[in-house]
């Protein structure tokens, strides 16, 4: 009677453990289904976007001529003109002013090399003639000094 308790109980545990695979097999297949109905979605609403987006310039292209004759485009045209040639002359200023700086940068920094160099030069003579009067001291305090003493 134990042996077919354990084989009925294997039995039903095989059969549970096929059923919660099958499930979550299905449950993978729905969500497969769920992304790929999603990416289609969007797929669709990027076409109808660029539909749109090349469709809308086609129909409002009109020729040089129609702008032309246009009063409220002439208007709008010298308009832009005016507010577009304070700033540019704004622009130029600036690029003047900043060709001015780039200009005095460059001469400081010549300014600065030279007295560098300047002061290189200048430490490099004070080094030799330190190195002559320590020579000289040397050679003074080991020279023989005299027994003569001078007179008082």
């Amino acid at each position: 009677m134990t042996a077919i308790r354990s084989e009925r109980f294997g039995a039903e545990r095989g059969e549970a453990i096929e059923a919660e695979k099958s499930a979550q097999e299905r449950r993978a297949t729905e969500k497969l289904g769920d992304v790929e109905r999603a990416v289609t979605a969007f797929e669709g609403e990027i076409r109808e976007f660029v539909r749109r987006d090349v469709s809308g310039p086609r129909r409002a292209l009109r020729t040089e001529s129609d702008i032309q004759r246009d009063p409220v485009t002439e208007n709008l045209g010298n308009l832009i003109k005016r507010v577009s040639s304070a700033t540019m002359e704004e622009i130029d200023r600036v690029i003047l002013e900043l060709q001015g700086v780039r200009d005095m940068l460059r001469s400081e920094g010549d300014r600065v090399t030279r007295e560098i160099a300047g002061y290189a030069s200048l430490s490099h003579s004070a080094m030799t003639a330190m190195k002559v009067i320590g020579d000289s001291l040397t050679q003074w305090k080991s020279a023989p000094r005299s027994t003569q003493t001078p007179a008082e």
